[in-house]
């Protein structure tokens, strides 16, 4: 087949067969083997309007992949634009905000603000790619405080399916600006946004770890905290399979602990005083709870840095009770031999339930909680024990699961199970008629 031309762009084409070809797909998720019929490493955002261009004249699908995080599918056919070569970072402490290409990590943004006192509203890990987590909203360590990531966003970057390069924000385009804040797809390949950085130089945060036998009390009494919790707190719970591996610390290694994470951007002496009550739950395994940096803000989830297989799948809860506890202990509780490596809890509310002036499409602004469940599946069991596991799971708490998710905590969809919308219908229907306008030949899969 036709493929494009060395002059045409800067950064390298592999077809199938081609030495480069595996390693420009490779992603975070081992377990999704991309396959297309070209892939195009953009170096440049050039490079990226051609490789859409040279894809729409020819019929061809197109697809994106900055660090692979978030693959769940594999892409087996059409054209695939890698961004990870966009990766230029830089702050302006004089108007607070950061220009970030598409293939930067949030950890270059977080360093980058640190110097100046300033930091970003991040997810969990700065080893995610800022682009792709902030078009799905994003739920960091500071939601309930801050908000969805993508309310800071102030403007992107994008090359559209009709093959034009556009600026989007309030003044520009202001329907492509709401629909990428949190319309995650289909709607063009972003190649760099601005963003909104917040003034905070510490935070009272980290985690409380609970030994196997004292999981049930923590989360039980967690579950009942979080009911009158302050609204500039957020917290996490994550049942942790720690594999017996050399490379895993020791105070963790081959235990089944409870982590209990806290973050409060305000004073130590008053965040040691709103912990207090989860401090005192249970005997504390390890106490890795203490004002950092915010710089050091993904250490409060110790997220992996490094590539590994996973299957990752999660929802939003309508609440969490001592019924729900129950029925999620059920599962991956003290003795239990569910196949996931992690099953969490996040707490939102507050900020998360407020939209930005002029609205975004974020989904999931009413969820009160969210669950996740992360899989490190051996070969052998992938796509077999952990969905069938993963969906007993969410029968039995089908009673709390909401009808609405948010896009980036949606994960595989499970066979059998009712669906749950990414968006309101009405956020849906007016998603779809954006991508009509800007990919009218349905370039984005």
């Amino acid at each position: 087949m036709a493929s494009i031309s060395s002059p045409a762009v800067s950064g390298p084409v592999h077809a199938p067969g081609d030495p480069g070809y595996a390693p420009e797909l490779a992603g975070f998720n081992l377990a999704v083997q991309h396959s297309p019929e070209l892939v195009v490493g953009a170096a440049d955002a050039a490079d990226v309007l051609q490789a859409v261009r040279f894809a729409r004249e020819r019929g061809m699908r197109v697809a994106v992949q900055s660090t692979g995080h978030g693959a769940h599918d594999a892409v087996t056919s059409g054209l695939l634009v890698t961004t990870r070569r966009l990766d230029a970072v830089d702050v302006d402490p004089g108007t607070r905000t950061a220009t970030v290409g598409a293939g930067a990590r949030w950890a270059a943004v977080i360093a980058a603000a640190a110097e100046h006192g300033l930091a970003p509203v991040t997810g969990s890990s700065d080893n995610v790619g800022v682009v792709g987590y902030l078009l799905g909203g994003g739920l960091g360590p500071l939601a309930r405080s801050h908000g969805f990531s993508s309310d800071y966003l102030t403007s992107l970057s994008v090359v559209t399916g009709e093959g034009e390069a556009r600026e989007a924000s309030e003044q520009e385009h202001p329907d492509l600006f709401w629909a990428l804040r949190g319309g995650k797809s289909g709607l063009g390949v972003v190649t760099g946004v601005r963003l909104r950085l917040v003034e905070l130089g510490t935070l009272y945060a980290g985690s409380l770890f609970f030994a196997e036998e004292h999981i049930e009390t923590a989360m039980r009494t967690w579950a009942d905290w979080t009911a009158t919790a302050d609204p500039s707190v957020t917290t996490s719970v994550a049942i942790i399979r720690f594999p017996p591996l050399d490379v895993v610390p020791a105070p963790f290694r081959g235990r089944r602990l409870l982590s209990l994470r806290f973050a409060y951007p305000g004073a130590a002496e008053d965040g040691a005083r709103l912990a207090a009550p989860l401090r005192a739950a249970a005997p504390v395994h390890l106490d890795a709870l203490a004002e950092i940096p915010a710089g050091a803000m993904a250490s409060i989830h110790n997220d992996p840095s490094e590539p590994a297989p996973s299957w990752v799948t999660g929802t939003m809860l309508t609440q969490v009770d001592q019924e729900l506890v129950t029925a999620l202990l059920g599962h991956v509780g003290a003795g239990t031999d569910a196949p996931f490596v992690a099953t969490e809890l996040r707490h939102l509310g507050e900020a998360t339930h407020r939209d930005v002036p002029g609205g975004s499409a974020v989904g999931g602004r009413g969820g009160a909680f969210t669950l996740g469940v992360v899989s490190l599946p051996d070969p052998a069991l992938f796509g077999s024990t952990t969905p069938a596991a993963a969906a007993a799971l969410a029968r039995d708490l089908k009673p709390w699961i909401a009808a609405e998710t948010t896009i980036n905590f949606a994960g595989l969809p499970r066979p059998g199970e009712e669906p749950v919308s990414a968006w309101p219908p009405a956020t849906a229907a007016r998603l779809a008629e954006v991508r009509r306008r800007y990919d009218p030949d349905a370039l984005f899969a």
